[in-house]
């Protein structure tokens, strides 16, 4: 980053369920969702389907974000856009997903 802040790099994982496991309607949701991976800075999207239950998914998104942002997460989930994409996630799943967000600490042993 030019600024020279700082950065940490987090994974998100987004659990959940879709009954018709129909991966076509999906698909917009995930792109839909571009304004929302920008704000949280450089990242790569991936939606994994279960191959035992296709009706199970994980919506998992690496991202490098600066530490100020990072350590201020509430601020972010209130954001109008993320909750305007969370409005479209809950029309179309029925009941709540899981959420997550990890720190890989692989290397720090």
């Amino acid at each position: 980053m030019a600024d020279g802040e700082s950065r940490v790099r987090r994974t998100l994982h987004l659990r959940f369920t879709f009954p018709s496991g129909d991966r076509k309607l999906l698909a917009p949701l995930v792109k839909a969702a571009a304004p929302f991976y920008e704000m949280l800075g450089r990242s790569r999207v991936r939606l994994l389907q279960n191959v035992d239950d296709p009706s199970r998914f994980v919506q998992v998104i690496d991202y490098e974000m600066r530490e100020t942002v990072e350590s201020n997460r509430q601020r972010l989930a209130s954001d109008p856009k993320l909750q305007a994409y969370l409005q479209a996630w809950r029309a179309v799943l029925p009941g709540a997903g899981d959420l997550d967000v990890f720190e890989d600490i692989t290397d720090t042993q």
